[in-house]
């Protein structure tokens, strides 16, 4: 029992950490994406990039759309149980 207890608490651990290792990840994408719209309009982005590399940068950011949409509908649920 005390085992099962302290791999619990190892796991939340590992996932705070991965947490904040994500945040940082994305706030690096963010800046990114961020000196791409200060620099470039959109018309030129899709003119003269890469069409996979822009399928692809556009895949990714609609994965995490989804999962981070899903992470907040379950955080508005557990709001509403409160």
């Amino acid at each position: 029992m005390l085992n099962e207890e302290t791999s619990k608490q190892s796991s939340i651990a590992r996932l705070m950490a991965d947490l904040r290792s994500a945040k940082v990840e994305l706030l690096i994408a963010q800046c990114a994406a961020d000196r791409l719209r200060l620099h470039y309009s959109v018309a030129d982005i899709v003119s003269f990039g890469e069409g996979q590399a822009l399928k692809g940068a556009i895949a990714s950011a609609n994965a995490l759309c989804r999962f981070f949409g899903a992470l907040e509908e379950q955080m508005k649920r557990a709001e509403r149980q409160k």
